[in-house]
């Protein structure tokens, strides 16, 4: 028996590899929304698009960290209230709803995995914005709602950290990168395979509605990132010189440790994502980032 899935900011990076994922899925009949179809601040537009669909997965969001601390307003719109206007939609609808949140509603003054259910505390305006979309799916989804908190994501399809690295390993020798903020490097293909899998588990009566971590397995640093990723790509990663944030002065603060717990998947009888340097290595497959990564390599042949 088919089921219509309805994916909103389709175009995204993570938008983009969830079609691909739910592409493989013969029982899934997929309808894909980028942010010029549905702006997902329009509430009658909200509850028209979410109408005979039974999953929606939500990956529309303001997602320029820096930007919302300047209009913290305008980010709230969408990741707040846009989310509530989701779950309306989906309440009338009886429709399953997976969130997409973050690890910035964490304060990160901890050096402990938080678990799911840990006291959210966000040090920026973007952390607010996206607790305000969390509340509003636990107000008004509370037996069909899921919130799935991700961090430090890259994948193929736009802007993102180990892209910009690879770009950057073609024009300078060395590259000065943070060391003192901790998280879990999550691939948005293997985040995408996880949300199916999510949604299947939600339509079956097999996963409970709530918070999931989906991050992956394990712990690095922004240079142990970078590092990992030069050495898998045969780049010298010795032309990454660690260096503290106060090096990089930003609009929003960063928390200094996302590290986040999965112990909600295994309860639900999910396997959590797998280790960080694993979906890397898996990543750097890719053609998006293995051109960059040939790039970057002739270019040290001629430096």
């Amino acid at each position: 028996m088919s089921t219509n899935w309805l994916v909103t900011g389709a175009r995204g990076l993570l938008g983009q590899d969830v079609l691909a994922e739910l592409a493989t899925d013969p029982d899934a009949v997929v309808t894909g929304l980028d942010r010029e179809q549905l702006g997902i601040t329009d509430r009658d537009a909200v509850r028209a698009a979410v109408a005979g669909h039974r999953v929606v997965v939500n990956c529309a969001a303001w997602t320029d960290v820096d930007g919302a601390e300047r209009s913290e307003a305008a980010a709230t719109a969408v990741n707040g209230t846009g989310v509530r206007h989701l779950g309306h939609a989906c309440a009338d609808a009886g429709a399953i709803l997976l969130h997409i949140s973050t690890d910035y509603v964490f304060p990160g003054d901890v050096r402990r995995p938080y678990p799911e259910n840990a006291p959210t505390g966000p040090v920026n305006a973007y952390g607010r914005s996206k607790l305000a979309g969390e509340r509003a799916v636990v107000e008004l989804l509370p037996r069909t709602g899921y919130i799935v908190r991700t961090a430090w994501l890259y994948g193929a399809h736009g802007p993102n950290f180990v892209a910009t690295m690879l770009e950057l390993a073609a024009r300078r020798q060395t590259l000065d990168v943070v060391a003192d903020q901790h998280g879990q490097p999550t691939w948005s293909r293997a985040l995408a395979r996880q949300l199916a899998a999510l949604g299947r588990a939600a339509l079956t009566g097999g996963a409970p509605a709530g918070i999931y971590h989906g991050t992956a397995a394990g712990r690095t640093t922004w240079c142990g990132l970078v590092r990992e990723t030069f050495r898998l790509s045969g780049l010298d990663p010795e032309r990454i010189r660690p260096v503290g944030s106060d090096k990089f002065p930003r609009p929003a603060t960063r928390p200094a440790f996302g590290v986040l717990d999965h112990g909600n998947w295994l309860r639900a009888g999910l396997a959590p994502l797998p280790p960080w340097d694993d979906q890397l290595a898996a990543a750097l497959k890719d053609p998006a980032f293995a051109d960059l990564a040939a790039a970057a390599r002739a270019s040290a042949r001629h430096t």
